[in-house]
């Protein structure tokens, strides 16, 4: 398992244009990928599992993966929410 802790830098925290961004994302690879909030975790496939996690400006999250391809697809992950000005 690999995880990787991102702040979120955005505005506007969280909504709904940069997840399906990361919902893209995570779908192109095999590994189980979760993102963690609050004590929350859900499917980082899933746009309606990030949404129902209301993540806000200036929160911590963490993403995880595990499988065949959970390194490529945490790095890949955190270079997108960068791209997408989400987080650092």
């Amino acid at each position: 398992m690999v995880e990787q802790s991102v702040k979120i830098t955005s505005e506007d925290g969280v909504h709904a244009r940069p997840a399906t961004v990361l919902v893209q994302t995570a779908g192109s690879y095999k590994a189980d990928v979760n993102l963690e909030y609050n004590g929350k975790t859900v499917n980082l496939k899933s746009i309606m599992g990030i949404m129902s996690l209301g993540i806000p400006s200036g929160a911590d999250v963490k993403i995880t993966a595990d499988g065949s391809d959970e390194e490529e697809a945490v790095q890949a992950l955190v270079d997108t929410m960068k791209k997408e000005n989400l987080g650092e």
